[in-house]
């Protein structure tokens, strides 16, 4: 007897059908994206306050620090930098110590999902290595700002984890609610489009 294999797909607000391990482009919804983004909580929800940061706001300061260090960075490298954690609305926020752990299973399934996010939404599937770059390194400046403001860390032990900020203002964060974060990522994705 052949046995089925284990569904790979999860069902979206919007109806869509994700399938998880070979995503299609034409599964992917920005409304499904920031629902699910405002709801994913950073740090594993160990932040001060009686609601989680999530990684709907995360994206948006994260989105705001590249546009710090590059002014004239074009529309589709913001929309980039908005996307850059999209794929954790279906696969959510794993810490970096448990995703080091898991390791290529995980990277394979965010991979896959960022391409067809990138490739719904006219991007390249493949970034160039300068703007992963840009990326990666305001998003590095937001989870020290998240440490150290948030997640309990102080300055000495963040500075050993996060690179110490540079080329963007200091930030003070204030949690949204899901409901602010959710709007707030919609809009900036319109004024992206």
């Amino acid at each position: 007897m052949t046995k089925n294999p284990p569904r790979a797909w999860q069902r979206m607000l919007s109806g869509r059908r994700l399938d998880i391990l070979d995503p299609s482009p034409l599964d992917v919804e920005i409304e499904d994206i920031a629902h699910g983004l405002a709801r994913v909580a950073r740090w594993n929800g160990q932040t001060i306050g009686t609601q989680p940061f999530n990684v709907a706001q995360h994206s948006v300061v994260v989105l705001d620090m590249c546009m710090q260090m590059k002014p004239s960075w074009p529309r589709e490298w913001q929309l980039a930098a908005l996307l850059h954690d999209a794929p954790e609305y279906v696969i959510g926020d794993m810490i970096s110590p448990f995703k080091a752990v898991l390791g290529g299973n995980y990277k394979k399934v965010e991979h896959g999902l960022h391409r067809a996010i990138h490739i719904r939404f006219g991007l390249p599937p493949e970034l160039p290595a300068e703007v992963e770059k840009l990326i990666k390194k305001a998003d590095r400046a937001c989870a020290y700002f998240e440490a150290t403001q948030l997640a309990g860390f102080s300055v000495e032990e963040a500075e050993k984890l996060f690179p110490v900020p540079k080329k963007v203002e200091p930030l003070t964060l204030e949690i949204l609610s899901t409901e602010e974060s959710q709007t707030l990522y919609l809009q900036r994705f319109a004024e992206l489009q």
